[in-house]
């Protein structure tokens, strides 16, 4: 363990180098209103790719998808990889056709709304708001269980300082200023790849696999284990379920119109797309690793377990690139709810210093949210489940808009359904109540994300989509 005095000095000198390095990006003035959102046309496509590769990967990926590999093996997590992976190459392939179509745009809602109308521009930009908001507020839960394990320094105090030193930048610079941490944050996020794989398969190659396709000899509900194959469906699950999220992260589609051209957010997506799948795929195998050592009290944690008896300096570490993931998600995270505030909740009425107001008032309600339930150890992939579940079931009724066959009213009600399909799939299955309970707990027996729950969201968004909007074209 790290010492707290080290710990302390370690948290202030890194949060301070990155409102250093805001401020000087930033260059002490802040941009116009359209430059603030959405730094348009200005990136090549190595900025994009490495800001979309550090805003996507949080600290949540030292938690996520090592307690994912602990209960699900490896199966679950590679489908856990490819659901980080996947956005991005959507990204690339529908991020030029809606920029081409709305080439004034910054967020999805904005596209959404010259297609299907404000009442679905509104519902779209609260979906988003919802997945962002569970984002911060896991990041926040994450870096305090980080620092606390590495340091035994309080869970709020990180969480705390973090908040401010990101607002602080965030509301000076906007995107421009996010994007130029994000390089400096991307470079952390590769040497922490680097080291983990430097340090964890130093300890031996046949060690580490031997664990890894070891069943886990004390808790009868870890698979983890890489000769496993039967968690595959939660691996598709996961594929549905947070491929859907992610086309709500509008930090993304702020980058997507920061790129220089539709070449370099192309070829910028398919680098996040690379990174991201590697990222996600060693630390949950490392899950798997953890599992075949025995049972843990606390899952979520399965990576800090195997580093728990590294030196003092190598912890060290591990607490300064914890602070550059949650400070490289959060940053994005608020510009995006400045952006989704000003132009999609109130269309536009409210200013970008008022938006500005609303994005630094959100900091509080997770950092307490955060802190209510700390010592209920709230697992980090529960929290983003929920969100992904209203995510599927919004996200094709939008992409479907993409056909002039798709109506307004089509795509809206088609997004209601979606949630609807959910609780219908429960009913016939079960009962009433456990249709209910999957719209907050969308998981199978075994605590996996649920394929048949996912997949009634999708298929009952987009079946109702397509019949209202066929039933109004017949009639017009």
């Amino acid at each position: 363990m790290i010492s707290s005095g080290i710990a302390y000095l370690l948290l202030f000198l890194t949060l301070l180098f990155f409102g250093w390095l805001g401020l000087k990006s930033s260059g002490g003035k802040s941009p116009d209103n359209d430059d603030f959102l959405s730094a348009r046309g200005s990136q090549n496509w190595i900025m994009i790719g490495l800001s979309l590769f550090a805003s996507g990967m949080g600290i949540w990926i030292l938690f996520g998808p090592s307690e994912v590999g602990y209960y699900g093996g490896f199966y679950d997590v590679f489908g856990y990889a490819l659901s980080s992976a996947t956005p991005f190459l959507l990204l690339a392939y529908l991020g030029p056709l809606i920029r081409n179509i709305t080439p004034d745009g910054v967020t999805l809602a904005d596209y959404v709304r010259q297609k299907m109308g404000r009442p679905m521009q509104l519902y779209v930009g609260i979906i988003s708001i919802i997945y962002m908001f569970t984002f911060m507020f896991a990041e926040y839960i994450a870096i305090g269980r980080a620092v606390e394990f590495l340091s035994g320094i309080d869970f709020l105090i990180p969480i705390v300082y973090v908040a401010i030193v990101t607002t602080f930048y965030t509301v000076i610079g906007g995107l421009p200023v996010s994007i130029k941490t994000d390089r400096i944050q991307s470079l952390f996020i590769i040497w922490l790849i680097f080291c983990v794989i430097l340090f964890i398969f130093g300890e031996g190659v046949s060690d580490i696999l031997n664990d890894a396709k070891a069943y886990n000899p004390e808790d009868d509900w870890s698979i983890g284990s890489i000769s496993d194959y039967s968690t595959f469906e939660g691996g598709l699950a996961l594929v549905l379920a947070i491929t859907a999220a992610e086309m709500f992260s509008q930090g993304n589609w702020q980058r997507t119109w920061a790129s220089r051209d539709n070449e370099a957010l192309q070829k910028g997506a398919f680098l996040a797309s690379a990174l991201c799948f590697i990222a996600v795929l060693l630390f949950g195998f490392l899950g798997t690793v953890a599992a075949g050592r025995g049972a843990l009290s606390d899952p979520s944690i399965a990576f800090f377990e195997l580093i728990r008896n590294y030196s003092e300096p190598v912890l060290a570490m591990f607490l300064v690139l914890g602070v550059a993931l949650v400070c490289s998600s959060i940053d994005t995270l608020q510009n995006a709810v400045i952006a989704v505030v000003s132009r999609d909740l109130t269309d536009s009425k409210l200013d970008i210093v008022q938006a500005k107001y609303v994005a630094v008032a959100m900091a509080p309600v997770a950092i307490f949210l955060a802190w209510f339930y700390a010592d209920e150890a709230l697992s980090v992939f529960r929290i983003f489940l929920v969100a992904d579940l209203f995510a599927a079931a919004t996200v094709l009724p939008i992409f479907l808009s993409l056909s002039d066959r798709v109506t307004a009213n089509g795509g809206l009600v088609g997004a209601i359904f979606g949630l609807i399909s959910v609780v219908i799939y429960g009913a016939y299955t079960s009962d009433l109540g456990t249709g209910i309970d999957y719209l907050t707990n969308p998981v199978n027996e075994y605590g996996l994300a649920n394929l048949d729950v996912f997949l009634s969201a999708l298929i009952g968004s987009a079946l109702v989509t397509i019949i209202v909007s066929e039933i109004e074209n017949s009639q017009s």
